[in-house]
């Protein structure tokens, strides 16, 4: 018998019966969700901040080029959306709505309808996240469960500033992407 008869006639006689998937536990976190939120995009190395001290933040910072597609502060953009990402080299800061956060992570989903360009949270220099602080949920078992069936065609979980360790393994922020993420709660 040679080898490929030998690993075919191991492939036909493996079992095709129904198997039972395992249970997922419930899993749940106890505490008050937008602290362990907020305690968890602090160790991301990112920020969270008011509505009031992002409206003072921001003016003192001058960046040259902000796009703002968030429904809250639609007045900040210095610069229209481009068809053309490459356009968008310079973008100083970009300002976004979360369609909601995960608390044990600090992960924020971000849907494609709300990005404009998919590009947009990579190529900006400073990200800004508006999310409501009544879409906190506990663990990502209950955000994928909210994701399940959704109808976008692009979305991402996004955890804090572009960071990593992999050069000489020292922590480098802003590596591939947004320099800082701060997190608007409204």
């Amino acid at each position: 018998m040679s080898s490929r008869e030998k690993i075919l006639s191991a492939i036909a006689g493996v079992s095709t019966g129904i198997k039972i998937l395992p249970e997922i536990p419930d899993f749940r976190i106890l505490g008050n969700l937008e602290e362990l939120f907020i305690q968890s995009i602090l160790g991301n190395k990112g920020e969270v901040i008011s509505k009031e001290e992002f409206e003072s933040w921001l003016p003192s910072m001058h960046f040259s080029t902000v796009i703002s597609l968030s429904s809250h502060f639609k007045n900040q953009s210095t610069l229209s959306l481009p068809e053309n990402p490459h356009e968008l080299e310079d973008l100083g800061l970009a300002i976004l709505d979360g369609q909601f956060g995960v608390a044990e992570n600090g992960a924020i989903w971000l849907e494609d309808s709300n990005l404009g360009l998919r590009a947009l949270p990579f190529i900006t220099e400073h990200l800004v996240i508006v999310l409501d602080r009544n879409k906190l949920v506990e663990t990502m078992h209950q955000g994928y469960d909210l994701i399940g069936n959704a109808k976008s065609g692009f979305g991402l979980f996004l955890a804090g500033p572009s960071k990593t360790a992999d050069i000489e393994q020292s922590l480098v922020i802003g590596a591939h992407g947004a320099k800082s993420l701060r997190v608007v709660l409204v």
